[in-house]
């Protein structure tokens, strides 16, 4: 019996754990792990080892960090493993092609789409937004593209109506590590296929300051900003001149002509506030300095702070 191929595993988050704990619990030869250098987190800005690090040093797995592969040294340092292949997953670097000629067969990515659909860097978030019904995970062969390779499978995922970021993000975590394990298992009767440039989007990437309500847009399009936004950056608006982050949140009708950012109503079901087409119930919100709550014990237990009339933003008035 021969023994399984050699290969190095390139991954950061938490998505990418995923996929390497997939390949070892299937029996794969992972001779090195190469993931982003510790970055600042918490409170107290300590350096961080990342999901994938962190798994890696479970296992006790060769693990490798360099900031980029700019230097001989770094290439050469790639080499040394005489890999078979490079799984990548959300990685973190645009490898170059000196990069992706080094592993005997190339390399291969995980992407969290069904490509040519949202290339890029936020492809479950994006795809939340533009009110997809379906995502997905695409295995392709690398080249020095953005996300351009030829594609060798793809399983489908549909998006649910109430799909988080989050929610979104752990299933196709999960879906990943079973379709690159797949993809190795038959890699000999996979078809390389092209990708239709044309039909291209661009996933890019996630930025805080998009997660700031505008009551101008339609409420449809707000409710969706709340999924896609949860876990982060979390949508948010100001209550007070105060931060009020958005959590969960539904559109629906509202009779016309209020101003955005007015409060409609306060009750048991939420905060219904007016945007320029329907209104978005607030279900659960997390005031400045508290935890999140949902909007009706909010407004039990803060008589007054929330009331009809009110205005949400940047500029409120009674």
């Amino acid at each position: 019996m021969t023994s399984p191929s050699p290969l190095i595993f390139a991954g950061t988050p938490s998505f990418a754990a995923t996929a390497l704990r997939a390949l070892l619990d299937a029996g794969h030869n992972i001779v090195a792990v190469y993931t982003q250098p510790d970055r600042p987190a918490g409170r107290g800005r300590k350096p961080q080892a990342s999901p994938v690090k962190q798994l890696a040093l479970e296992y006790d797995l060769p693990v490798c960090q360099p900031e980029n592969f700019n230097s001989d040294a770094a290439l050469a340092e790639l080499a040394r493993w005489q890999a078979d292949r490079m799984i990548v997953a959300a990685y973190g670097l645009l490898l170059p092609q000196k990069v992706l000629d080094i592993p005997r067969h190339g390399c291969l990515n995980i992407h969290a789409s069904l490509l040519p659909r949202w290339r890029g860097a936020a492809p479950i978030q994006r795809a939340i937004l533009a009110g997809d019904r379906e995502t997905g995970i695409t295995i392709m062969q690398m080249d020095a593209g953005l996300d351009t390779g030829d594609m060798l499978l793809k399983l489908s995922c549909p998006i649910a109506p109430d799909d988080t970021g989050g929610r979104l993000h752990d299933r196709l975590a999960k879906l990943g590590g079973e379709a690159i394990v797949q993809a190795l298992a038959n890699l000999d009767s996979l078809t390389p296929q092209p990708q239709d440039d044309s039909q291209a989007t661009y996933a890019r990437k996630l930025d805080k300051a998009e997660a700031r309500i505008d009551w101008h847009k339609p409420a449809g399009q707000l409710a969706r900003e709340v999924r896609a936004f949860n876990p982060w950056p979390v949508s948010h608006t100001l209550l007070d001149a105060q931060p009020l982050r958005i959590w969960q949140a539904q559109a629906q009708p509202a009779t016309p002509g209020a101003t955005p950012g007015t409060v409609l109503s306060t009750d048991v079901d939420g905060i219904a506030v007016a945007c320029c087409e329907g209104s978005l119930l607030l279900q659960q919100i997390q005031p400045a300095g508290s935890k999140a709550m949902s909007a009706a014990a909010f407004l039990h237990g803060r008589p007054g702070r929330i009331e009809p009339g009110m205005r949400l933003g940047d500029s409120q008035s009674t």
